[in-house]
């Protein structure tokens, strides 16, 4: 297994399956309306990690029976400053759907997302499924079709904060939030993956041409290809994995960029340029 940090005792699953559907299907009705919803950590104020992705999944199934497949998976507080934030020293992750899915230069409808943001990220694009005993730097890499310059597009279907006490979201609302993913918009592929440093890929990410964040790959836990090689772990640990044509953003090395009614590049240098518009 790579280096990465270890998967914590999330603390078990304390939350009954009625619970669980329940908040799965006020997320849906969220994303559904366009209306967040109150701090799940309010509402369930000693839910764990394991009852936040718990969450998670219900929410995803119900995409699934809706005809809506997954297409990967998204990392997410991979930067020590997001931990900090949240008080934790472990990312979390997210699920790829279909539906997200958008071509560098798409025009996103107004009222698609709630509250959309756009972080830079490296996306990997799986060739083979990876094989969570043998999960080395080594083995990432050589089961990666290509990688890509990529967008995330964020949206939160849980309030950031609760608006009586002031309180902000927990790891626990995040994570039951699908990581806070609403799409990903995906550059060209990049193939030539021999003398390719990914820690030194960067990119300069601008809203309406004016400059507002910059970051190398460096910032992903000190490698992009550490951040996956954490990925196959969690995913391991319930029972999932990355398999072959999936693809993975790796995670972000800027801050969240404001996005509604902009256009959002994202320029990496000679790796390549992604950008869309928010209508």
């Amino acid at each position: 297994m790579v280096e990465a940090r270890r998967i914590h005792d999330f603390g078990g699953v304390t939350l009954d399956e009625a619970a669980i559907e329940d908040a799965a299907g006020a997320l849906a009705a969220a994303e559904r309306d366009r209306n967040q919803i109150p701090l799940l950590s309010d509402i369930y104020p000693g839910m764990t990690m394991d009852d936040a992705y718990a969450i998670q999944a219900a929410w995803v199934r119900m995409k699934q029976a809706a005809g809506d497949p997954i297409i990967g998976w998204k990392i997410g507080l991979t930067s020590k400053a997001m931990q900090a934030a949240l008080a934790i020293d472990i990312p979390d992750s997210g699920v790829l759907l279909r539906s997200m899915a958008f071509a560098s230069g798409a025009e996103i409808p107004a009222g698609r997302f709630i509250e959309p943001r756009v972080e830079a990220e490296i996306a990997f694009v799986m060739k083979e499924t990876i094989d969570p005993a043998r999960a080395s730097v080594e083995a990432i890499l050589a089961a990666t079709d290509y990688v890509a310059p990529a967008l995330e597009i964020l949206d939160t279907r849980i309030v950031r904060r609760n608006p009586d006490t002031g309180r902000p979201r927990t790891v626990c609302d995040t994570i039951a939030d699908n990581a806070a993913n609403g799409g990903i918009v995906l550059g060209d592929p990049v193939r030539d993956l021999r003398d390719l440093n990914l820690r030194f890929v960067g990119a300069v990410v601008s809203r309406d041409g004016e400059v507002e964040e910059t970051g190398l790959g460096a910032g992903v836990l000190g490698d992009p290809l550490v951040s996956l090689g954490w990925l196959v772990e969690r995913l391991a640990a319930y029972g999932n994995r990355i398999e072959a044509g999936q693809i993975v953003l790796s995670g972000s090395f800027i801050r969240p960029v404001e996005s509604s009614g902009s256009v959002i590049e994202g320029d990496f240098g000679s790796f390549g340029r992604v950008f869309c518009h928010f209508l």
